[in-house]
Formats: structure tokens, sequence, C-alpha cells
């Protein structure tokens, strides 16, 4: 990369006045304002919006996302990785087997409930061929991760495919009915809901 494209122009009153963005510290810094917005009711999402967020002029960010589409799918990205990470930790807390395939399913709905406008975003975005072309679509991590705990958890299942999509309809049907209000958070429900599908009851 040419030097001259290792920077953008920072505002004298943005937020890193100090110096000047890496390009790839730019893109991370726009992510991290954008969920941050996602965070509240009102929260503006545009790239005018978020260019002061993070103290650089508008022109800047479309190097990182040419319209409001891209950013929007890298937001939604950012939130698979993230429950993809947060399952893969609740796998591995647990030990893996049935009571890691168990956790990764309280794990996903405890996402939903905790990150609610991040999980919306990431499950309405038909995500482009770009992001599985590029082999970052972040949705794979958690999926791939269900489908092996369905061979652990259940050995004798047949067709993993069908026994993940089984799995992940009920998580993503109690998150659903969380965030809807339908049925009040309550996490010693959840795992027993989630116990009925994830690795049979105790």
């Amino acid at each position: 990369m040419a030097n001259k494209g290792n920077s953008v122009n920072i505002k004298s009153d943005g937020a890193k006045a100090a110096g000047a963005y890496h390009h790839g510290d730019l893109r991370a810094a726009v992510i991290a304002a954008g969920l941050k917005r996602l965070e509240t009711d009102d929260g503006e999402l545009g790239l005018r919006a978020l260019a002061r967020d993070v103290g650089v002029s508008a022109t800047a960010l479309y190097r990182h996302f040419p319209d409001k589409e891209a950013l929007l799918d890298a937001l939604a990205d950012e939130g698979l990785r993230r429950l993809g990470a947060l399952q893969a930790q609740a796998w591995l807390k647990a030990g893996g087997g049935r009571a890691g395939f168990k956790a990764i399913g309280i794990a996903y709905v405890r996402f939903a409930h905790d990150e609610p406008a991040l999980f919306r975003l990431s499950f309405t975005r038909q995500m482009p061929e770009r992001y599985r072309d590029e082999g970052s679509d972040g949705g794979d991590v958690a999926y791939n991760l269900l489908r092996a705990g369905v061979g652990e958890a259940l050995p004798g299942v047949t067709d993993p495919d069908i026994a993940a999509l089984h799995a992940w309809a009920l998580v993503h049907g109690v998150a659903m009915l969380v965030l809807d209000r339908r049925v009040d958070w309550d996490e010693a429900m959840v795992e027993k809901v989630v116990g009925l599908t994830f690795g049979g009851v105790d």
C-alpha cells in the first residue's frame, strides 16, 4: 500500500486529533461507532453521522464503505462474528459434547437478549456473495460450530445438516419470542427449553 494511502485527514476536533488513522484502523473505528449507535433506539447509521463520530470527513469512509448498504453488511457480519465467538467460548467452557451443544444454544438466545438491535440486523441482512467468496461471512463460524455440535451431542443423527437446522430453528424461535416480548427473558426457562432439543431432558 502506498504511503500516501495510509492515512486520511482528521478534523481538528475529531476523535483521534493527535494523529492519523491507518485505513484498517478507520474501518474498525467506524464499525465500532456503528455498533455503539445500534445500542440506542434512534441510532442513525448514515455514513455522515458515523464520520462525525470518528472525526473524519464522509468521503474518507467511501474507501471502505461505498454506500450505507456496505456499512450495514459489515455491521451484520461483525454481529455474526461476535455470536460465533460467544458460542465457541460457551462450548469450550462447558467441555464440549452434550453440555457444550446445549451451551451454544443458550449463548445464542442470550446474545439476542443482550444485543437485540445487532441480532436483528445480523439476521435480516441478505449477505452478499462477496462475503462468501472472501471467506469472511461471520455466520459460518456459528453454523459450523452448531453442525459439529450435532455430531458430538447426537451421534445417532444421520443428516447433521437437518439436525443443525432443527436446532437453529429452535433457538432462533426462542430468541425472537424474547425480542418480540411474547415471553419474558428468563435464563433458567431458556436453559430448559433449549435442553429439550440440545441433548434431551436431564
